[in-house]
């Protein structure tokens, strides 16, 4: 297959997962500062960006986490650790996947990894993944009864814990995500609805 094919097929496979949005100038800015053109990537590390691009298409990798309006695919900078740290590609799904205690929790968050579906996270790791998992759920409960002095500390240390997860998000998430981000609920929102005194 050649680059031309393997870019459209992946940019089709992409889309499948995000839906058909926009980018506009602003996320195309946020995107190219948070994220690397996997040409860029792969030639830092030696590898063949097609090839790459064969193992998103197989699931093996994750596809990127977004496609700039030129066409870029946008990937983390991190994107082949998760399967060093696993032995290799060949386990790198059944070694993400045991990080969960309930089988069906696991193929499912190894089905938003490889999806690309994981731009939430600053470094996409199961800890990091389960760790956004229990300070959201936190977060939401706080929330739900509010209170002041000891409560309000105890939301905010972990509303700042979230935050140094999370990156800020672009308008294309919300488009894609259907909705507010995580960022927006339980970070910026929090803070806004109850700020420490000064």
């Amino acid at each position: 297959m050649s680059e031309a094919d393997l870019k459209r097929h992946l940019s089709e496979r992409f889309r499948e997962v995000n839906g058909d949005h926009p980018m506009t100038r602003a996320d195309d800015d946020y995107v190219s500062e948070q994220f690397v053109v996997l040409e860029k990537l792969c030639a830092t590390h030696g590898r063949d960006a097609d090839e790459v691009r064969r193992l998103m298409l197989d699931r093996r990798l994750p596809l990127p986490g977004y496609l700039r309006s030129d066409g870029a695919e946008m990937v983390p900078s991190d994107l082949f650790a998760l399967a060093e740290e696993a032995g290799g590609l060949d386990r790198l799904g059944a070694w993400f996947a045991a990080h969960w205690a309930d089988p069906a929790e696991g193929e499912d968050e190894l089905n938003g990894y490889l999806n690309g579906r994981y731009v939430c996270l600053h470094s996409v790791t199961p800890e990091n993944i389960q760790r956004k998992g229990a300070l959201v759920a936190a977060i939401t409960t706080e929330l739900d009864e509010p209170g002041e002095g000891e409560w309000l500390g105890r939301l905010h240390a972990l509303v700042d814990e979230l935050d140094a997860l999370e990156p800020p998000f672009t308008a294309y998430d919300r488009l894609r995500f259907g909705g507010p981000t995580s960022r927006d609920t339980c970070v910026d929102g929090a803070r806004a609805r109850h700020p420490l005194p000064r």
